[in-house]
């Protein structure tokens, strides 16, 4: 009815001759009448709002959607992620919807567990080998039924915006529509335009980088080198598992360091420098970044013989909790040193309490959707790392957080003052609308746009990728564009900021 009233408006207004002189104003208020029918016509053909997450006074919404018309096709920069990097060596079919959506994707597993559906029954791989859920009709037909569940979730909008732009579905997903759209997407997935290479080109990819274990023999980005292929993948250090004592094998896997670089790893200074070795082969890769997964943000700047004796408890397994802590934050350090050295931009990701279910780790292993947030001090316990090395120009640590109490009482102020410090974009539990929101009000009165890294999408589901971009980058243009509304950017400013955190920050941040 409103469409129907704004187009009798602009005949009546064109027969007195009113819009003759104005062609500004007719042009504005056809523009409007085409948008409002596309989307009366396309509403049972479309699971998305071409509108969806922009402002609903109508004149903010104007400037947001103008700003993200602009940034809406910029390539993609997916600087931290877990993708996996055999997809792209190989370029094999995803195997069925099953497994490209439910399985490796604990936002959406966790939810449905958390409602009483089991890991088996998804399909989720136990840790020892036994067998789950194998038929993917099945696994498909639960998460469709269970569908509703995500509702208002970032989740929703991730697999919505899949299923329509990559796959083409135009019918919610249900317990009714489950198996048309598994068979529409099993077919897709057999044809050559929906491998891993094609999607990545689909999706307009520029850069993307992988995360791998210190001890990995990145042989799928040997074969990814050897293959030709035009793609830009790259890895970044992982050292968790060679500098957390308190990680499951921590002495084997200092061993397996030490035959792998070839350095007496029994001496602290041969472990230093079976990192340097590891973070040059890493370098070989494309690597331009390391990650750090800590349970807390705590730094140590220990003396040498301080550091070398509490290498050692380490080796024997005799450091308490403390201790542990200790030396990892110790390790945050020197690997900020080394950053110094090789160049390579420093990921820290604190505040975990990793696999909280000592059950589902027992049965599942990892990453299995119980890492909680924990609060974080960043303040005091960044303070050791920053007396070292916060003042380096040439270094670039970038600090995320799970406790948003933080963003404004710490992390703005002390990345609007140390050289070395960026803010990641909102992470894990917080890259929704909100969480994104709350991360510019908080952050920008203090660090401004320029002491933060645009986006990134830290994600193992590969069809998500264009889906999280996109919503950051609605949700930034809206933030803008509130700015412009109220006088606090002018509109000559707001386009270069939205290409800024839409592209350029996220690239230079990460020297891709």
């Amino acid at each position: 009815m409103q469409t129907c009233c704004i187009f009798i408006h602009v005949i009546a207004k064109f027969s007195t001759g009113i819009l003759v002189d104005n062609d500004t104003q007719l042009t504005k208020l056809i523009a409007e009448i085409v948008r409002r029918l596309s989307r009366l016509v396309g509403g049972f053909m479309a699971l998305l709002d071409e509108d969806r997450i922009f402002p609903t006074d109508p004149a903010v919404r104007d400037i947001a959607r103008a700003l993200y018309n602009d940034v809406r096709d910029l390539p993609i920069i997916s600087p931290h992620g877990h993708t996996d990097p055999r997809w792209f060596a190989e370029n094999a079919a995803f195997p069925d919807p099953a497994q490209l959506f439910v399985t490796p994707d604990h936002y959406i597993f966790r939810m449905l567990h958390s409602q009483g559906i089991s890991l088996d029954a998804l399909g989720v791989p136990r840790a020892d080998g036994t067998a789950t859920e194998q038929d993917p009709r099945k696994i498909w037909q639960l998460f469709a039924q269970n569908y509703y569940l995500f509702r208002g979730t970032p989740s929703r909008l991730w697999v919505d915006h899949a299923l329509q732009e990559v796959f083409g579905v135009t019918q919610p997903l249900s317990a009714d529509t489950a198996d048309d759209i598994f068979d529409q997407i099993d077919g897709q997935l057999k044809q050559d335009a929906f491998r891993p290479r094609a999607l990545f080109e689909k999706f307009n990819i520029e850069a993307i980088s992988t995360t791998e274990s210190a001890l990995d023999d990145l042989r799928w980005h040997k074969m990814l080198n050897d293959s030709g292929w035009g793609g830009k993948v790259v890895t970044a250090y992982r050292p968790d598992a060679v500098v957390d004592p308190e990680f499951d094998g921590f002495a084997t896997n200092i061993e397996k360091l030490g035959d792998i670089t070839g350095e007496d790893v029994t001496s602290w200074r041969g472990y230093l420098a079976a990192h340097r070795n590891r973070r040059a082969f890493f370098k070989n890769y494309g690597a331009t970044s390391t990650d750090h997964g800590h349970p807390t943000a705590r730094t140590e700047d220990l003396t040498p013989d301080v550091a070398a004796a509490l290498f050692d408890k380490a080796l024997r397994g005799k450091c308490t909790p403390d201790e542990a802590d200790a030396f990892r934050g110790h390790m945050l350090t020197e690997m900020a040193r080394m950053s110094v050295e090789d160049g390579l931009v420093m990921q820290i990701h604190p505040g975990s309490f990793r696999n909280h279910s000592a059950g589902v780790f027992a049965q599942f292993g990892r990453d299995k959707g119980f890492d909680i947030p924990t609060r974080t001090d960043y303040v005091n316990a960044l303070k050791p790392l920053l007396d070292a090395v916060g003042g380096a120009r040439d270094l670039t640590i970038i600090l995320f957080t799970l406790d948003e109490t933080a963003y404004a009482r710490e992390l703005a102020p002390l990345a609007g003052a140390y050289p070395a410090l960026k803010l990641g974009p909102p992470w894990w539990f917080h890259d929704s609308v909100e969480g994104m929101h709350r991360f510019r009000e908080a952050t920008t009165e203090t660090a401004g746009f320029y002491n933060t890294v645009g986006f990134n999408d830290d994600t193992r589901a590969f069809c998500s990728i264009p889906a999280r971009h996109d919503v950051a980058r609605r949700v930034d243009c809206s933030y803008l564009a509130t700015l412009v509304a109220t006088g606090r950017l002018t509109n000559r400013e707001a386009p270069e900021v939205a290409y800024d955190l839409s592209y350029r920050l996220a690239k230079d941040a990460y020297r891709l």
